[in-house]
């Protein structure tokens, strides 16, 4: 493999100027140009990225670190924030955390030795200062991590009012929630969303309210036992898209009909929504613009430009599916 001390030795020029030519970085004759140029064409030079970001501070690469990389929705993310950056030519490295603050401030130490240019960031345990320290452009997305990092996510809490207030306007009498871990900002605010609309319903007690965990096998066996505890459940509100298909499995498995006797709802909008049977009904988060957002404040960050808005807190919709009960029809009449 030729090196650019054979580029520069076939052009006769010195490894110094090679470099200005390869970087478009200081003056350089036209002939000498040339004459670069072609021993790098003859050699079939490829520069070494690792050497040129060693040089620049730069690596033309971003990071995007995510909790849990088996959950569709941040892949449906990942896809709108390498579509944007790849047409600046970026390369995006995706990493996976697990929730773990040990491996976040892992990949953020690895990332600053790599001259990442810039990282979006899925958290709910790095504090302000452990961003202070990376000394890289950094977004959280989905969930905030202070007022003065920049962000993009959506109002959980509204959202989660909306999703049990569906539920009630279609008949349910009964509206149990499986919420995601403790832990997460976005779970506790789609949790206190449901709260806020069931607090003073006769029915409610605390143990309509059930942790999946953000995790499919963990909601199906957790389910399974609240509708077993509370046979007359008709409504079930679930945190995300994810957990509700675990709820879908453990009506399936004690044949309870949905929607017929269950009515359920979950939360992102993801794509596998549209393949669950029944099809799920959702409160939908626009997924594919969150991560494009958060991809244009990063490279804005990254570009030097000033941020004229630190924070974007976008809304979710109700898309229905098959899961819930049609507005207005009874059992008999389906």
């Amino acid at each position: 493999m030729s090196t650019i001390k054979d580029v520069a030795a076939a052009a006769n020029v010195s490894v110094a100027t090679v470099s200005r030519v390869l970087n478009n970085n200081g003056y350089v004759n036209e002939d000498t140009r040339k004459r670069v140029v072609q021993a790098i064409s003859k050699l079939n030079y490829i520069p070494n990225e690792v050497a040129r970001s060693l040089f620049s501070k730069q690596s033309k690469t971003i990071a995007l670190i995510v909790p849990d990389i088996k959950n569709p929705f941040f892949p449906e993310v990942a896809r709108a924030i390498e579509d944007l950056m790849s047409s600046q030519e970026y390369t995006l490295i995706l990493c996976n955390s697990d929730e773990k603050i040990e491996k976040e401030i892992m990949y953020l130490n690895a990332m600053k030795q790599k001259y990442v240019d810039g990282i979006i960031i899925v958290t709910s345990t790095l504090t302000p200062k452990h961003i202070e320290k990376s000394d890289i452009p950094i977004v959280a997305l989905d969930r905030t991590i202070s007022m003065d990092i920049p962000s993009v996510s959506v109002d959980n809490f509204e959202g989660g009012r909306q999703a049990v207030q569906y539920l009630k306007s279609i008949g349910c009498k009964k509206i149990a929630h499986i919420r995601g871990p403790h832990t997460i900002i976005n779970a506790d605010e789609r949790f206190k969303g449901y709260i806020d609309e069931v607090k003073n319903e006769s029915w409610f007690s605390d143990d309509l309210v059930v942790n999946g965990n953000h995790q499919v096998l963990e909601t199906t066996k957790v389910t399974k036992e609240l509708l077993m505890k509370h046979s007359d459940i008709d409504g079930i509100f679930a945190g995300n898209d994810y957990m509700a298909v675990g709820v879908l499995k453990a009506a399936e498995q004690l044949g309870i009909r949905i929607p017929e006797d269950l009515s359920v709802i979950g939360f992102d909008g993801i794509q596998l929504c549209q393949l669950t049977s029944p099809e799920l009904t959702t409160m939908a988060q626009p997924i594919y613009e969150l991560g494009y957002r958060a991809a244009e404040l990063l490279l804005e960050m990254i570009e030097g430009k000033p941020i004229s808005k630190l924070h974007y807190q976008f809304q979710v919709k109700l898309m229905n599916g098959q899961s819930t009960k049609v507005l207005g029809v009874t059992n008999d009449e389906k």
